[in-house]
Order: C-alpha cells, then sequence, then structure tokens
C-alpha cells in the first residue's frame, strides 16, 4: 500500500501540481523575503552588491543586496526620544496630539534612515571597530567617571538606569555600531577646509563699513475722503481673510482644589506607628560593601587561572591590590588594584551580587562566573543595613499621611463627581449640585483671547476639541496642577465665519483709508527717489521737501540702525560709482518712509582683525564645509541605495 503511494506521488505531474501549490504561499509569507519591508518594519535601506553595483533589485537577485532594517519598536523608541525632547523644549504648550502627526514622524524615520546608510557604507567599505577602540571610547564617557577616570561600578549602575535598561554587552554592541556608522561622515566633516582668500574675503565684508545719509519722509496724513459702496465691496471681496470672526466657544465648569478643601485631621501616634511598621524597610540605611575583584576574561584555561588566583589571595599576607593590578582584565579597577568602592545591592550582576553579599570582611572567595569572566572576589568592609527608630522620623511619617488623607480626600470628591457626570455626560450641574460645588462659567472666547482657566493649554485643546464642541458632553478631569483638575462642558459654540459686509463695513473703510495713505506715502518716496535719480542732491531735496535728515557715517553690517530693515536695504544697495552716490528707499518700523544717498563703502581691514579671531572664523568655515561635505556624502549614498518605507506602520 505505502508503495503504492509513493509511486503515485512522484514523478513529473506531482512535481507540477506541487509547485502551483506553493504559489499562493508567496503571497502570505512576510514581504521582506521578496525584497519589500518586512510586516514588523517601518523602513527597509538596500545596498547593491560591492562586486555588482548595478545588480537588479528585484527577487531572488534581491538576495545579493545588503539590507538594513528599522523596526516599529525601534521607531516607537526614537520617537518616544522626540516627543520627550520636544515636550522638555515646548513646556505647557507642548500638545501630544498635533506632535503625533504623520509629518514628524516621518522627520524622525528620515533621521533612522540616513544612520542605516551610513551603516551599510560602512560595512561596503569594510569597516570594523576593534574590541580597543570601543573600550577606550566607552572609557572616555563622563557619566562612567569618578574623578576624572572610569568606574566599573558606576557604569553598571549608569546602564541599569538607563532607558531602556541595558547591559554592558548590550551597550557595547550600539557603541561598536554608531562608531561603525559614523566614522566616514565624521572624517569628512573634520576634513572640511577654507582658503585663505575666501576668510579673508569673508572677513572683508564682516568688517565693511559703509557711508550713508537718511531722508525721513513725514508719517502719512489720515486719509479723510469718502470711500463709496463700490470701494468698499471691492476690497472686502479682495481681501476675504482680513474679515473673519475666529472660532469662538463658551464653557461651564466645575474646579476642584485640593488647597481650597479643609485640611485633613492630623494622625494620630497608633496611626503613625502602624505606617511606620509596614514601611519600615524605608528607613533602614542600604547596606553596602567595600569590595575588590580580579577579573579574568572568558578563554581557555580562564576558571583555572582564576582559581589558581583565588587560592593565592587566601594565603597568610597575600596582597590582593597586588594580584590585581598584575592579573586583572578589568580597565577600570584593575590600576586601582581591583578596589570597586562601596557596592549596593542591585547594582552588579545577580551571581557577582550573590557572592558579595554571603561574604564576611575579610574573606576572600571565587571564582565567580558571570557573563563578563571569572571573579576572584574579596570583601573588606560592611556598613549599613541599622534602622532608624519611630521617634526620629515621626514628624516625616506625619507629613507623609497628612499628604497621603489629603490625596485621598481629593481623589474619593473627584471620583465621586466622575461617576455622577459618567450617569449623565451631558449635565455637569446636576453633578455639582449633589456635591455642594459651584458651577462657573467663561466665554465666549477665542484661541487668542482665552484666559483664566481656558488659558491652560490643556483646557484649551479640550475647549475646541471636536468631541466637547458637537457632543456637548463633559471633560475628563483635566489637570491643571498637582491635586488640582477641572471639568468642562462647552455650552456655546460658534465656528469660524467671515463677518457680514454690514458689520465689517468701518473696518473695510479704515483698512482703504490706510491703504490709500500708504500708497500717497510710497508715491512721493518714488517722486524723491526719481529727483535723486536725476541730479538732485539729498541735503537739496531735504531743504526743499522740509525733511528730516539723517547722516550715519561707517555705519557697520551688524548695526540695525535706524532699523534693522533699513540696514539690510543699504547693505544690499549697489555701491556707489565714482562721485555719483546709489540711492535707495525703505519703510521704517513707524510706518514712515525714507530714501537714503549710499555715499561711500569701505571694505573691512584685515590687520585690524586679531589673529585668534581669523583662526575661529576660519575654523568656523571649516567647519560648515565639513558638515556640507558629510551631508551631500549621505545624500549621494541615498540615491545609490534602495530606500523603502512602509508608512502604514508608523
Amino acid at each position: 500500500m505505502l508503495q503504492k503511494l509513493r509511486d503515485k506521488t512522484s514523478g513529473w505531474i506531482v512535481t507540477v501540481i506541487m509547485g502551483l501549490l506553493m504559489i499562493p504561499f508567496l503571497f502570505v509569507i512576510d514581504n521582506s523575503y521578496l525584497g519589500g519591508v518586512g510586516g514588523q518594519n517601518v523602513a527597509k535601506v538596500s545596498a547593491p552588491p560591492s562586486w555588482w553595483r548595478s545588480a537588479p533589485s528585484w527577487w531572488p537577485m534581491s538576495f545579493l543586496w545588503s539590507h538594513h532594517e528599522i523596526s516599529n519598536d525601534e521607531f516607537r523608541t526614537r520617537f518616544e526620544q522626540a516627543r520627550m525632547q520636544a515636550r522638555e523644549q515646548q513646556g505647557e504648550d507642548f500638545d501630544p496630539r498635533e506632535f503625533e502627526t504623520t509629518e514628524n514622524k516621518l522627520v524622525v524615520l528620515d533621521q533612522m534612515i540616513d544612520e542605516q546608510v551610513v551603516r551599510l557604507a560602512a560595512e561596503d567599505a569594510r569597516i570594523v571597530i576593534g574590541d580597543a577602540t570601543v573600550r577606550d571610547y566607552i572609557a572616555s564617557i563622563p557619566a562612567f567617571q569618578r574623578d576624572g577616570k572610569f568606574n566599573a561600578e558606576q557604569y553598571r549602575l549608569t546602564l541599569a538606569q538607563s532607558m531602556p535598561p541595558r547591559t554592558p554587552a548590550m551597550f557595547d554592541q550600539v557603541v561598536r555600531t554608531s562608531l561603525q556608522q559614523s566614522i566616514i561622515p565624521t572624517a569628512l566633516a573634520q576634513s572640511g577646509f577654507v582658503t585663505q582668500g575666501e576668510s579673508e574675503r569673508l572677513l572683508k565684508l564682516l568688517g565693511e563699513t559703509r557711508d550713508v545719509e537718511f531722508a525721513i519722509l513725514p508719517a502719512p496724513e489720515a486719509d479723510a475722503a469718502a470711500v463709496d459702496d463700490a470701494q468698499v465691496k471691492q476690497w472686502y471681496e479682495a481681501h476675504p481673510a482680513d474679515f473673519r470672526q475666529p472660532e469662538n466657544v463658551s464653557i461651564e465648569y466645575v474646579e476642584l482644589d485640593a488647597a481650597s478643601m479643609p485640611p485633613a485631621a492630623a494622625a494620630d501616634d497608633a496611626t503613625l506607628r502602624q505606617r511606620y511598621e509596614e514601611e519600615k524597610a524605608r528607613f533602614v540605611k542600604p547596606e553596602e560593601r567595600l569590595a575588590s575583584h580580579i577579573l579574568i576574561g572568558n578563554g581557555e584555561g580562564a576558571e583555572a587561572k582564576a582559581a589558581r588566583l583565588a587560592e593565592e589571595a587566601k594565603q597568610p599576607g597575600a596582597d590582593f591590590a597586588a594580584l590585581a593590578r598584575a592579573n586583572s582584565d578589568d580597565p577600570g579597577s584593575k590600576e586601582a588594584g581591583g578596589d570597586l568602592g562601596w557596592v549596593e545591592r542591585g547594582v552588579m550582576v545577580k551571581p557577582f551580587e550573590d557572592a558579595l553579599f554571603a561574604m564576611q570582611p575579610g574573606e576572600v572567595s571565587g571564582p565567580v562566573k558571570t557573563e563578563f569572566g571569572y571573579h576572584v572576589l574579596q570583601l573588606r568592609e560592611t556598613k549599613g543595613g541599622e534602622g532608624r527608630p519611630f521617634e526620629e522620623v515621626r514628624d516625616q511619617l506625619a507629613a507623609e499621611q497628612l499628604q497621603a488623607d489629603t490625596e485621598r480626600a481629593f481623589n474619593e470628591l473627584s471620583g465621586k463627581l466622575v461617576d455622577l457626570v459618567y450617569k449623565n455626560p451631558t449635565v455637569l450641574e446636576s453633578a455639582a449640585e449633589e456635591l455642594k460645588l459651584p458651577v462657573q462659567t467663561l466665554g465666549p472666547f477665542s484661541r487668542a483671547t482665552a484666559s483664566g482657566i481656558a488659558a491652560n493649554p490643556a483646557v484649551l485643546r479640550a475647549a475646541f476639541s471636536d468631541a466637547l464642541k458637537e457632543d456637548g458632553t463633559v471633560s475628563d478631569p483635566i489637570e491643571l496642577g498637582p491635586n488640582h483638575n477641572v471639568m468642562i462642558r462647552v455650552t456655546e459654540h460658534t465656528p469660524e465665519q467671515a463677518i457680514p459686509l454690514e458689520q465689517a463695513r468701518e473696518q473695510v473703510i479704515a483698512a482703504v483709508r490706510a491703504n490709500r495713505a500708504e500708497e500717497a506715502s510710497k508715491k512721493a518716496a518714488d517722486a524723491l527717489l526719481a529727483k535723486l535719480e536725476g541730479g538732485q542732491t539729498l541735503q537739496a531735496l531735504a531743504e526743499g521737501e522740509h525733511l528730516q535728515l539723517l547722516p550715519i557715517p561707517g555705519l557697520p553690517r551688524s548695526a540695525p540702525m535706524p532699523t534693522a530693515a533699513a540696514n539690510r536695504a543699504v547693505f544690499t544697495a549697489t555701491p556707489p560709482t565714482g562721485d555719483k552716490p546709489s540711492y535707495g528707499k525703505v519703510v521704517l518700523d513707524d510706518g514712515r518712509y525714507a530714501v537714503f544717498a549710499l555715499t561711500k563703502v569701505t571694505p573691512g581691514k584685515l590687520d585690524e582683525v586679531p589673529e585668534p579671531q581669523r583662526a575661529m572664523l576660519k575654523q568656523q568655515l571649516s567647519q560648515i564645509d565639513g558638515a556640507a561635505a558629510a551631508k551631500a556624502y549621505v545624500d549621494g549614498m541615498r540615491k545609490r541605495f534602495k530606500v523603502q518605507v512602509q508608512e502604514s506602520q508608523l
């Protein structure tokens, strides 16, 4: 029977059938096998093999390519870091919902793609980072140092407290990868340079001064001429954005603030003693152990060597520090004779810690196996572990209990209010009345005119949220501060809309008259400029027109005189030719026009620039050039490589 079955399932017909059956499976396996982005990834960067730069990227040739993918978890971790940074920079103005946009996500993802591009380029260039380079780099990080020297205890403690927590092996790989992918851009950035002629030309421009004289026109006279209906309608229709009423809301709210609630009663001694017994561990000083060790790294014969050193260290009169200096593979403690300082629980890896805290002072133990190798331990001293009596911590307990009772009362009241509101989420007044809380009102206000509690960014966002505007429901509690929140309900909403012409008529007339006055002032300035171009001098023109003259000899480029806009106008004006000045006009900050005559341009004098300033400028220009070269390199690599992004995974 089995032989017949085997005969029936062999041959070319069965092969064809099996091939046909395999086709559907090609469409359900992870897309990354066919050259796409994997299902759990947000992006993929691929580079052709170095021996075939023009290799096609379609499957199955894509197997020849090198690939690095950015997982969803990696992206979310980096995006969360960007979110925390934005929150720190913006403070209360930070809006997490506005930050969670596709544009922001793509900016973060673009940075991560650049990193993978340079990493692939480094691998393609056969760049390898050695163990010694990684160790030296880690040892140079200030966060891992004590008294300016690398400290193994500080290193492990810092890694354990980092987000996310890392082991030394994990951090070693992070450093190795970072160094590998940064080495080419860093080298390019450091290779930037600027020629002597370029730096001197820029110094002359920066130090350039210009002799200029301004003739300031009087402020435009107010336009009192009539504005007919046709002009009003024309201006109104041509400037619709100028005559709109912003979106407005009115709210009612109930505010809960622990500071305004009746104070909680002070706790009696029985309550405080019970709290003390429940939390006695808090008042025990952590036990610390003064330890030294000798580390023998993983390798052939490491355990035997560690055992031999342990026996030597246990001999009477043995010098543990000398043995550590001669034999330890731990660069952080070797020169200090293996000294690790005072060690608490939770700092070292578990096998090391278990052995250390089982020892007695003066004892030597080992070898102890950990991921770093084999340790020979010496416990020199112990301290801590003793508790503080109740009388010593009573005041602290009383303050904590009072704070806890106040928070409990606040949370109970807040919880009752929430429960009552949830029974009828479109009504706030009945819930407040049952709890004898006042209902207050505010508005109407826009985003620009919000005041009181509405000025709080979180309240303002809630008040203008679609859910509260459209449904008329009461908001969730909005935190204004510690033990201080508010619940609001939008009672009235007026969307942004055009102001009817009848209501905006006076604003339109004022705008038309202001525009006519501005045009008249501009026309007067153009007329004066034409006279100057025609050969009349600025002094004669100012005298004849009764204009205020403002001469500014030697105006430097960095001085915003008489205004920043005027300075820019002067330094963008064409230099004078021969004895003929060049002329221009500018609008001053108060709306007045001014015409000016540029009579002289004096280049900066190189001999007046101190040598340190010259060197600094040259260094800055070199850095700019190097940064541009590094960016151009990354951009060029991105064009050579294939970048795929799965926006649906962001």
